[in-house]
């Protein structure tokens, strides 16, 4: 797994999240660990580094 640290959305907290290097891209959906609210993820990986990463609010 890698640890990923962003800054959410919502709130504007430093959080952080495992990824899973071993999908090229993907796109889900969890929650902030500071204000719960719903964040749509999407990294992207090669060669197991992450090359990408959105965090984005859900609806826009």
């Amino acid at each position: 797994m890698y640890e990923h640290f962003f800054q959410c959305p919502y709130c504007w907290e430093n959080v952080s999240m495992l990824l899973d290097p071993s999908v090229y891209e993907q796109t889900y959906i969890e929650d902030c660990e500071v204000c719960c609210n719903p964040i749509q993820v999407t990294p992207a990986f090669r060669a197991n580094e992450l090359v990408r990463f959105e965090a984005m609010e859900i609806g826009q």
